[in-house]
């Protein structure tokens, strides 16, 4: 995918959305994977390049690459089936073809995890995964004195998402907040993992990834910095729909809790006007044309408010 997208923004201030997270959490898997392909192949049909993923029913971290698809085009890139077998000085291919010649081959294999600087007892990888509560602390320490940060793949930006790992960490060795029993933490775990086979399979690649805004609230919620949407709809709506609808940068856990900042609501409003700052080298006159899109935000917010109220008179 190109890391261009809706009106020249970058793709993930338009993917990550709380709106297009709550979508993506409730709608059936068939529906969620047929909306996913559409937009994958907005910018080019990826079968007629080849590159379809095989298991591309399961969520994968997408390939951000704006070159890839014109040098496949003009032919600068051949993309080939599995390799079969290698020889000296060639590749043999699924399909039978072979490469001749070949100077250099790259292994893309991703990782592995080690902690040589630690005794098995205290972080253990096996079949390269580390049970880690949240991702983070080892269950089974008498006292929470030890956190690996950053030992993770969102599908989004790893700077938000370390920046509150560390804001929980620091809480927990002060003493401000505390960790679940060590059961508690170990039953997280099992069924963090399957759920993340559920989403993501089990390929090597994908041990450590995890949804992107789920992850954020998780923490955000551990250390009182969560955002309550309802809650500002109610006190300031314009700053609820931004909230939802909007980029969910770190902004929106400096609102509230430990960590805040008054410039945060400001930021949040003029974000995306910061990101276009460095390409207004030429004046234009404004468009004078309506915010339609802020009116169908409003409504479309107001229509998740009563689902929600429904819900709770249902059950």
């Amino acid at each position: 995918m190109s890391r261009i997208s809706d009106d020249g923004y970058p793709w993930d201030v338009v993917f990550h959305t709380r709106f297009s997270s709550m979508l993506r959490n409730v709608l059936p898997r068939m529906v969620l994977k047929w909306m996913m392909e559409r937009q994958m192949n907005r910018w080019f049909n990826h079968e007629n390049y080849g590159l379809e993923p095989q298991n591309k029913y399961l969520m994968k971290e997408p390939v951000t690459n704006d070159d890839l698809p014109s040098r496949v085009l003009y032919g600068a890139i051949k993309v080939k089936s599995r390799v079969k077998e290698l020889t000296e000085t060639s590749a043999i291919f699924e399909d039978g073809t072979v490469e001749e010649d070949i100077d250099v081959i790259i292994f893309a294999t991703g990782y592995t995890f080690s902690f040589p600087f630690l005794e098995d007892s205290f972080v253990k990888v096996e079949n390269n995964m580390v049970s880690l509560y949240k991702y983070m602390f080892p269950p089974h320490l008498e006292k929470p004195t030890l956190a690996c940060m950053g030992l993770i793949q969102p599908l989004g930006s790893i700077f938000p998402t370390v920046e509150l790992q560390a804001r929980w960490v620091t809480r927990v060795f002060k003493g401000l907040c505390t960790l679940p029993s060590e059961s508690t933490m170990r039953a997280d775990i099992i069924t963090r993992n399957e759920k993340r086979v559920d989403l993501f399979g089990e390929s090597q690649s994908q041990i450590v990834q995890t949804n992107y805004i789920d992850y954020l609230d998780e923490l955000a919620f551990e250390i009182g910095a969560k955002p309550d949407i309802l809650s500002f709809l109610l006190k300031d709506p314009k700053l609820a729909v931004q909230l939802y609808f909007g980029p969910c940068s770190s902004y929106q856990y400096r609102l509230v809790g430990p960590g805040q900042w008054e410039g945060a609501r400001n930021a949040i409003f003029t974000q995306k006007q910061r990101i276009l700052k460095p390409l207004k080298t030429r004046s234009l006159k404004a468009s004078s044309n309506f915010p339609i899109s802020f009116l169908l935000k409003i409504l479309g917010l107001l229509a998740v408010v009563v689902g929600f109220f429904f819900q709770l008179q249902w059950f």
